[in-house]
């Protein structure tokens, strides 16, 4: 298999993320506050595993995926300055994950269903995996709400091979979790030069379901 896009700029993928850096800590320090504590978190579409390393003091347990595996590579040696013993990484697709049904307390992909095909099926397989009364964290970048210097930027970017497929904006975001009747308990907007939408689905418990 030939590199992807993704593997050709894992070198210079934080140095990208920094033109939008509010938007990107604030996602990962969001992100991590929402992992239930001792919870083993599996993160998907990684990249260089900033939400991960952020959530890693507070799970029980990590895994850190990404079907890229340069991004994979920058992601471990940043755990490893920092001392994580709790994180592991594998490669992952996240439309096929090898994991049995309620595998993980908390479940997250970060920015990558405005990049889908089909990210209805990599909703339905992230939930999939995601146990009852756990949690569900989808932040994605708010592409539809993009100011004129982010669209530059993004032009730019798109000479290189980057592609994105859903323009979401807050309402369409909401509106694409209603049609797939995904329980949405809240959609926290993180400002930014480019915003990102923060779905947090939480799975009924199978006792609440029962009762």
């Amino acid at each position: 298999m030939g590199r992807t896009f993704w593997d050709r700029i894992a070198g210079l993928y934080d140095l990208a993320e920094a033109v939008n850096r509010r938007a990107v800590r604030g996602m990962a320090a969001e992100a991590a506050r929402r992992v239930p504590s001792r919870s083993d978190l599996l993160e998907c579409a990684a990249g260089t595993g900033e939400i991960s390393l952020a959530a890693a003091p507070f799970a029980k347990r990590v895994l850190c995926t990404d079907l890229s595996l340069p991004m994979l590579e920058r992601a471990r040696k940043k755990a490893a300055r920092r001392d994580l013993s709790n994180i592991e990484f594998a490669q992952r697709d996240l439309f096929c994950l090898p994991e049995p049904d309620g595998a993980f307390g908390a479940v997250c992909a970060a920015n990558v269903l405005h990049l889908l095909d089909a990210p209805e099926r990599a909703a339905a397989e992230l939930w999939r995996v995601t146990a009852p009364g756990g949690v569900l964290l989808l932040p994605t970048f708010l592409m539809g709400e993009a100011g004129a210097v982010m669209k530059g930027l993004i032009s730019l970017y798109c000479l290189l091979g980057f592609r994105q497929k859903h323009l979401f904006t807050q309402e369409s975001y909401r509106a694409f979790f209603e049609r797939l009747g995904l329980p949405v308990s809240e959609l926290a907007v993180i400002p930014g030069r480019l915003p990102v939408g923060l779905a947090v689905l939480r799975k009924p418990d199978i006792q609440e379901v029962s009762i």
